[in-house]
């Protein structure tokens, strides 16, 4: 085994460093993980660039907080039969005994925020340690390349179980981007009457009929089918949106948002919401229950990620991997590092 850990680190927003280092030590109950392949966002991004809030980052930083890998260390009082095992791991460092924790909502922990790859060291490296109590073990023929990707199936998977989906409804799905597509495998699963996916990407349009999708529109076709639908999950973030679900959304239907929207987003109108009667849920991260619940789906393969990957780049060529995230281009689906 080697015995140094390479890791790329942002030391403030536009300079990054790859540096090599001793293996980073569990402490007592952690686990040390060699990293199979961690996936890049617009979170990430947003880091490097420095648009970032304050709030939910702290420079230097190790990104990478959607991540696989296998583990090949115990710390003190963790079971030793994790060594080897394949696993992903929560990102949110929840304290597990305020009351949101306790009532199982550990993504609105009130202990204050704290996740790997952006308060913690992330994915970005050659090894990271995490809290084995944050473990999801895989299965022991995983595709970790794929398993990169359950951090944001997870994030979906808390959509999903927020939105409640019951077999012979019609589901919409705004936006086509990683979340978009995830969303899609997990709704066909309930076996909807319809799943309209709506996306101006003609490619994403077309992976999305791939993935169970029923019908594709792009925005301006959705405007004909506005009041139609029973669930709408909004994936895409952008400025108009939040909007535009609640507008597709039937009388006393319901709407999620997952999106991250920026300042001066369109508001909601508060009379149609009123009026409506809608429900509207947001999500920001996963629960526990979420990512249960996802990797339920990869290991049952009812959930699969690899198709929405397209390009893999090792630790070196960072800056040009984190170009591509954001660039627009629409041949570029969901980048990895592999270390």
């Amino acid at each position: 085994m080697t015995s140094v850990s390479r890791s790329l680190t942002i030391d403030s927003p536009g300079s990054h460093r790859l540096t090599e280092g001793p293996l980073p030590e569990p402490g007592p109950g952690e686990v040390r993980v060699r990293v199979a392949a961690a996936g890049i966002c617009m979170s990430d991004r947003e880091v490097y660039d420095g648009h970032r809030d304050p709030a939910y980052v702290r420079y230097p930083v190790v990104p990478g907080h959607e991540w696989s890998g296998t583990v090949d260390a115990v710390g003190e009082g963790v079971d030793p039969t994790l060594t080897g095992r394949r696993t992903v791991a929560e990102g949110f460092r929840a304290c597990g005994r305020c009351e949101r924790c306790r009532y199982g909502e550990t993504s609105l922990c009130t202990a204050g925020y704290d996740e790997t790859g952006f308060t913690r060291p992330g994915a970005f490296a050659d090894h990271l340690v995490v809290p084995a109590r944050l473990l999801h073990p895989l299965a022991d023929d995983a595709d970790l390349r794929a398993a990169a990707l359950l951090e944001p199936a997870a994030v979906i998977a808390a959509a999903v179980r927020a939105g409640a989906p019951e077999p012979g409804e019609r589901i919409a799905v705004l936006g086509a981007g990683t979340l978009g597509l995830l969303a899609v495998q997990l709704l066909a699963a309930v076996s909807p009457a319809e799943l309209t996916v709506i996306d101006p990407r003609a490619g994403r349009a077309a992976q999305a009929l791939d993935f169970g999708a029923s019908e594709a529109r792009v925005p301006k076709e959705a405007e004909d089918v506005r009041g139609r639908y029973d669930l709408v999950v909004e994936t895409a973030g952008a400025p108009s949106t939040a909007a535009d679900a609640c507008l597709l959304a039937r009388r006393g239907g319901r709407v999620v948002l997952t999106g991250m929207f920026t300042p001066g987003a369109v508001g909601i109108d508060p009379v149609h919401l009123s009026l409506s009667q809608l429900t509207v849920r947001s999500v920001f991260g996963a629960p526990s229950s979420a990512w249960s619940y996802a990797v339920r789906a990869f290991t049952a393969g009812l959930l699969d990620p690899a198709p929405l990957i397209t390009h893999e780049f090792p630790l070196e060529r960072f800056a040009e991997a984190v170009a591509l995230v954001g660039s627009g281009d629409p041949e570029t689906g969901k980048v990895l590092l592999r270390p």
